[in-house]
């Protein structure tokens, strides 16, 4: 890993493998009591978790390193299905191999930006390991929050209240109010939006360790965290998903047969809601954004055309910021130019629309909502 990341969080010892040679080669080099063994995919709920090879859990325990290749050999190559994951699963690429520690104490520890505080804040709770939604409904006294000024960065007070709120006594709170520190250091250091541990733990040697982490980037850092954005990976995402990024056009699928095409994410979904509440069914969230130049439009109607499942397109635009002739002109030069196969349903309101009428004449398929 990069050292300029390195914040000296205490994590377990571990090696990343794609085969499952390499995984037991891993295993044996840890020369550990006992080793754990997990599936990497960017889904939650792993240990639930069930493979298309039969294997149950993508998270395993053994004492023997020759267990740890034959797991891995269940794990590598086939599809792990979690509560997160889409019903076919996910492709497993990597494991990771890790030094297992025992853990007398599971703790819940993060920091977030949050709207609320106008910055980051810290959230701890001494039941972790579980669910922390179960624990935020169930018990939510047990839940600490505690605001960081930005300018001032975590103060030792505030680190150490945020230690003894989480359980940590005597010696053990000095030690996870330093590693509370070098998380923060660590949000900064990436520019995250999140960084969630669960379990902060305590071992019965008196380490504090953080045995799982999730992090969650700022996407406008990325011209200053190359390093960390090239890790970036798309095997994982959505084809079509990753088309519409490039044209900086905000795209999900979903699994209906009507096509949306919308300008605003706050119109997007009312769009989707609107077709839902009739006895629709979306094919997809489009969200153009409000600098949009033709040139997209084309493009962002040759995703929505590619897609099978469509059987019609809805164009529902409120220029506002964006010019409606500007998307009338790259939807006639997509109808032209694709041979749209499909109806297509217009409803333009607002900037320079009453001077889009002549665009449709050239088009055949397309209903133009009267004004």
């Amino acid at each position: 890993s990069n050292n300029s990341w390195k914040s000296g969080v205490a994590v377990q010892r571990f090696y990343v493998a794609d085969t499952a040679s390499e995984a037991l080669e891993a295993a044996k080099r840890l020369n550990a009591k006992e080793i754990v063994l997990k599936a990497q995919i960017l889904a939650g709920g792993r240990g639930k978790g069930v493979f298309d090879s039969g294997l149950k859990g993508g998270v395993h325990l053994t004492k023997d390193p020759a267990v740890v290749g034959e797991l891995a050999n269940k794990m590598l190559g086939f599809n792990l299905t979690t509560k997160q994951t889409p019903k076919e699963g996910v492709k497993v690429k990597t494991v990771m191999v890790a030094e297992a520690l025992d853990i007398t104490r599971e703790t819940y520890f993060a920091i977030l930006m949050d709207r609320s505080f106008n910055g980051p804040v810290m959230v701890g709770s001494p039941q972790g390991g579980m669910d922390i939604e179960e624990v935020a409904a169930s018990t939510p006294e047990l839940i600490f929050k505690e605001a960081i000024d930005i300018f001032e960065g975590v103060r030792d007070d505030q680190a150490l209240r945020m230690a003894a709120n989480l359980g940590f006594k005597g010696a053990l709170q000095r030690q996870a109010a330093d590693q509370i520190k070098r998380l923060y250091d660590l949000f900064l250091k990436v520019d995250a939006t999140q960084v969630e541990v669960n379990p902060l733990g305590e071992t019965p040697e008196g380490q504090v360790v953080c045995f799982d982490a999730k992090i969650n980037f700022d996407d406008n850092a990325e011209f200053r965290q190359k390093n960390v954005f090239a890790m970036d990976d798309m095997t994982e995402a959505d084809p079509t998903e990753m088309a519409a990024a490039k044209w900086d056009l905000k795209y999900i699928g979903l699994d209906g047969n009507i096509a949306c095409f919308v300008n605003g994410a706050g119109l997007a979904m009312a769009t989707c809601d609107i077709i839902d509440l009739h006895g629709g069914k979306p094919a997809n969230f489009l969200d153009l954004g409000g600098g949009v130049k033709e040139k997209q439009v084309y493009e962002a109607f040759k995703l929505l055309t590619a897609d099978p499942k469509v059987e019609a397109i809805l164009v529902n635009i409120f220029g506002g910021i964006v010019n409606c002739a500007i998307i009338a002109n790259g939807i006639t030069k997509a109808c032209r130019e694709l041979e749209l196969k499909v109806p297509l349903v217009v409803r333009l309101e607002g900037k320079t629309a009453l001077d889009t009428h002549q665009h449709w004449n050239t088009c055949t398929k397309v209903f133009v909502l009267p004004l």
